[in-house]
């Protein structure tokens, strides 16, 4: 066969080494030696011998209360060879978690990750429990973790001097050494007096990064019936 789609630019090449690699902008592709893990869903093609299993809610099993207010139900992937995994044709991006570091993310953002990644669900400080948009995932140890972005997302230095804010729709996570709170950008007689703006935003204080999307949360698709 000839033509455009079947060039370089399209045709996968083997895995050079095992883990984690970007195949092109939308996709990630993992070389798999033993174990990892992934969104359900999330694999849309693989070769050589791999075992799938759902992960139960139990430790390790759910990105419980993601920002979406839903979960993120995982699957393991065990065995040896490739699998290539994609959300939606959003962007992806790798992000390499050391020992020490500390990476919250939003649930809806996590695409996949090296077994070697804990992870632990916190909510945004002084936030209660009050809304499904204020619950992260907090990874930790070291590997790699996939992520999956609605366009090419914003990396916002944060500095002592500098705290930045963030709608909590549009926030996809951020570096440790940052604290977060809860701003209120108006008063209440003001949005009683139809006041425009965001009325909340999330703000981030001390030294690191954190990552936004290009847009607020899209509304959820229609069920398929």
């Amino acid at each position: 066969m000839k033509g455009d789609l079947f060039s370089s630019e399209h045709m996968v090449q083997p895995a050079s080494a095992p883990g984690m690699t970007i195949e092109n902008a939308k996709c990630v592709k993992y070389a798999v030696n033993g174990e990892m893990h992934a969104r359900q869903g999330a694999m849309i093609a693989y070769r050589g011998n791999l075992q799938f299993e759902r992960k139960g809610q139990g430790v390790g099993g759910m990105l419980k209360r993601a920002m979406t207010g839903e979960g993120l139900p995982l699957m393991a992937v065990r065995g040896q060879g490739e699998a290539w995994f994609a959300h939606e044709a959003q962007n992806c991006f790798i992000v390499e978690v050391d020992p020490g570091d500390e990476f919250t993310v939003n649930g809806r953002n996590v695409l996949c990750f090296d077994a070697s990644l804990s992870y632990r669900i916190a909510t945004v400080k002084g936030a209660g429990i009050t809304g499904g948009g204020l619950f992260n995932s907090v990874f930790t140890g070291q590997g790699r973790l996939g992520l999956v972005c609605e366009g090419n997302p914003l990396v916002i230095p944060v500095s002592p001097q500098y705290p930045v804010y963030v709608d909590t729709d549009a926030v996809v996570g951020w570096t440790a050494g940052l604290q977060t709170s809860l701003h209120r950008s108006q008063s209440l007689g003001s949005m009683l007096r139809g006041g425009s703006g965001e009325a909340v935003q999330l703000m981030l204080q001390g030294q690191g990064h954190v990552v936004v999307r290009p847009s607020e949360a899209t509304p959820p698709k229609a069920q398929q019936h």
